[in-house]
């Protein structure tokens, strides 16, 4: 009298937001017995759960049988509060050379070289066992349950567009197939951004990777190893290469167990290379663009072929706004708006009407700066207005998830550090005042340009009175 898992997600990558949904049965218990209940015991770790014990068990469900006898499941509202964004980078990579502690305080966007996650995937088991009635009034379970395989967790969501396989009755989304890494060449980061990208010499930033790829027999050590990086003159001209390896440079060597090693975060934006590379650093003057991709340990191209081109200084002398936002995969993307920007302050305070002398003294004094109405606080909020150069049809597809992302920063570009300074200077918190877009094609719009205003979320106050 087992009960069994009749329907179950297709992959074992799953993302947050999408539907997980099981369907379970007992045939013999539904047709038998009354007051039954198929109960789902969650365990959410960073290892993999344990179904014996309950260390682990983030909670209990029940359901009643359907009309077929059989119970349906969708923890998808449940577990999706348990993956959130990496904010912060690991401890063990490094910014400036310098390798982060346990009391990090660095942002993510900042490192060097590589960086494990923290809070992007989860591991995922679930138990399925059955209870009822037996006749005499007693509420029985039946432990012999089946128990789901492990599955990751992702913070992501799924867009309606996004296809999903179908195998019989179970059905998903094929995460691996698009963003894990192997010797097809065809597999890209946790991002939706386009191939080529634009940044200004001193942007940081990072780009997210799945580490959850199969073997592929007769490469040797399998999984991706590390980023090539070709630096290029304004004449194509190859100057420099490196490769960086993951493990010892704040990532891990593939494959390992712990959740931190199946998505690593690497500092792939120029701020973050000019922070360790001697090669680019040698270079930059004559740098135009430069390359980079997922590498075996063979020197197997594992990945697409990225290209970030650096934005010429603007000659305009427009102040350049950068953003951050959460992507629908759960890492980060980034954008540099170049062109016009303004910035609005509003301030909203507290008045009162102050007595224009002194009425607690021996005598009374004129104060001719007291008297009338008076401000007790001020608070200031900033706004900003930003515009794009001319974009691509790729880039106006990918700005939908800006207009949809639940975090969006600005991100400020490379400067000199105070010993021993908290970073906070870097990463302001902004709410996207923008509420509409309209995405733009070359057939109906010709050139194309964007526009997005942002409100810093954090008041200035200033003094009381």
């Amino acid at each position: 009298m087992a009960t069994i898992i009749e329907q179950k997600p297709l992959f074992d990558t799953l993302t947050a937001g999408e539907n997980v949904i099981f369907a379970v049965s007992n045939t013999n218990i539904v047709s038998t017995f009354t007051d039954v209940k198929f109960i789902a015991t969650v365990h959410i770790s960073n290892q993999i759960p344990n179904p014996s014990v309950l260390t682990d068990v983030v909670g209990t469900f029940k359901t009643t049988p359907n009309n077929a006898g059989v119970g349906m499941f969708n923890f998808s509202p449940i577990v999706e509060s348990f993956v959130s964004s990496d904010n912060l980078a690991r401890k063990d990579s490094t910014y400036k050379g310098v390798l982060n502690g346990t009391d990090n305080n660095v942002p993510m966007h900042l490192i060097d070289k590589f960086s494990g996650n923290i809070n992007t995937m989860r591991y995922l088991v679930i138990k399925f066992t059955v209870q009822y009635n037996d006749g005499t009034g007693s509420i029985i379970e039946n432990t012999t349950g089946d128990i789901s395989l492990p599955m990751k967790l992702i913070n992501g969501y799924l867009k309606y567009t996004d296809e999903l396989d179908l195998n019989g009755v179970n059905f998903g989304y094929n995460i691996l197939n698009k963003f894990s890494f192997s010797n097809t060449q065809e597999r890209k980061f946790l991002t939706n951004a386009p191939l080529i990208q634009y940044a200004n010499i001193n942007d940081y930033g990072t780009v997210g990777l799945l580490m959850s790829n199969p073997f592929f027999p007769g490469l040797g050590s399998a999984g991706a190893y590390g980023i090539r990086y070709k630096y290029y003159d304004d004449s194509d001209v190859l100057l420099n290469s490196e490769d960086i390896q993951q493990s010892s440079n704040g990532g891990f060597k593939y494959p390992q167990s712990i959740i931190d090693a199946q998505i690593l975060y690497a500092g792939v934006f120029p701020a973050n290379l000019s922070n360790w590379s001697t090669i680019f650093n040698v270079n930059i003057t004559k740098l135009s663009y430069y390359t980079f991709q997922v590498i075996g340990s063979t020197g197997t191209v594992m990945s697409s072929l990225y290209r970030m081109n650096i934005n010429c200084p603007n000659t305009k002398g427009f102040e350049s706004i950068r953003l951050c936002w959460l992507n629908q995969w759960g890492t980060w993307d980034y954008y540099t708006f170049i062109m016009k920007s303004i910035k609005k302050i509003s301030t909203k305070g507290s008045t009162y009407q102050q007595l224009e002398g002194s009425w607690n003294s021996s005598s009374y004094r004129i104060d001719s700066f007291r008297g009338g109405k008076k401000a007790f606080r001020v608070n200031a909020k900033e706004k900003i207005t930003m515009n794009t150069d001319f974009v691509n049809e790729s880039e106006s597809a990918w700005f939908e998830e800006l207009i949809n992302s639940p975090e969006v920063y600005l991100l400020k570009e490379k400067s000199s550090d105070k010993l021993n300074s908290s970073l906070n200077k870097y990463v302001t918190p902004v709410r996207l005042t923008t509420s509409s877009y309209t995405k733009k094609t070359v057939a109906n719009d010709k050139l194309m340009q964007y526009t997005f205003e942002v409100e810093k979320s954090k008041t200035l106050r200033t003094q009381s009175i």
